[in-house]
């Protein structure tokens, strides 16, 4: 591989989501924009946080003291509010000890949780065995899985319990907001010590993966405006989408990234200045096509 090549699958999975939407392929990008602010942000935001990914990422690897995941969704904040509280460590273990099959996994998902945790332990179930981590409502489970495996292909307890406890031992720099990530914007919108990864549920594919996939993203883009903090924001590579951003004059480059399929397809990066993005145009080309090269790779799957 030529030297400095960003390779997207080298990237750590901190998440204990397999999200639809998610962003590991665009850490390496959040990366190299958080090292190009003149200042290192107190805090890094994530007001539609999901899987967490980009977030978990940034405060592992030092590039901010703590981190804020905001999340709507009352099954995916059940997930984080566990983790971050007393019971992170319980989490870990009923995974480890949970005997797969399809008869428990029907038997559990089917069930009305009595408690937070009951709740986060079936969210966490839900994600790993329906088909392509898609959680919305009419989501099915995965049936021949990857290598054949089925309901198994995605289900890595050791790997989980690895990644919640790690998460657990971090608590005290990351908090949870269960609410409407625009309300949060608009909350810290005079701060000037925290930067804001902003992922929406996109205008095309939102509303068949997310629960909550409604945006008013005329507005969305209006309180961004507002922000004293840095941001970067991402979206699906469509008309209205760059037509928003240049009314109210932000920057907007497009990149390649992966789907579910394989497809090699753009994304949007949006800011006030992406100068950056574009210095490390070729390094993401190059970075594309070494993940595409791997996919047959059994033990990069298992990161997953």
């Amino acid at each position: 591989m030529a030297a400095g090549v960003i390779n997207v699958a080298s990237v750590p999975h901190r998440s204990p989501f397999r999200y639809p939407g998610g962003k590991t392929w665009l850490v390496p990008y959040v990366r190299q924009w958080m090292k190009s602010l003149p200042h290192r942000p107190v805090e890094f935001a994530e007001p539609f946080a999901g899987g967490g990914i980009v977030g978990l990422s940034i405060l592992f690897e030092g590039l901010a003291q703590k981190l804020t995941l905001v999340e709507i969704d009352r099954d995916v904040a059940s997930v984080w509010k566990t983790i971050l509280g007393i019971e992170g460590e319980r989490l870990a273990s009923a995974i480890m000890s949970f005997r797969l099959s399809e008869q428990s996994v029907r038997s559990c998902l089917s069930s009305s949780p009595k408690s937070e945790f009951d709740r986060a332990f079936q969210t966490i179930l839900r994600n790993r065995v329906q088909r392509g981590g898609i959680m919305a409502p009419g989501a099915s489970l995965m049936k021949r899985g990857e290598n054949g495996r089925g309901l198994a292909s995605r289900w890595y307890p050791e790997t989980l319990a690895r990644r919640i406890l790690s998460i657990f031992e971090n608590r005290h720099r990351i908090r949870i907001r269960q609410q409407d990530g625009l309300q949060f914007l608009q909350q810290n919108a005079s701060r000037n010590d925290i930067a804001f990864f902003i992922d929406p549920p996109y205008t095309v594919a939102g509303r068949r993966l997310y629960l909550h996939s409604i945006v008013d993203h005329e507005k969305l883009f209006r309180e961004t405006s507002r922000l004293k903090g840095d941001f970067l924001m991402t979206y699906d590579d469509a008309q209205p989408i760059r037509a928003l951003a240049t009314r109210v004059g932000f920057d907007v480059h497009a990149v390649p990234m992966k789907n579910t399929h394989h497809e090699i397809m753009r994304e949007l990066l949006i800011g006030r200045d992406l100068g950056w993005a574009r210095a490390s145009r070729q390094l993401s080309q190059d970075a594309l096509f070494e993940e595409l090269k791997a996919d047959g790779n059994a033990s990069r799957q298992a990161q997953y």
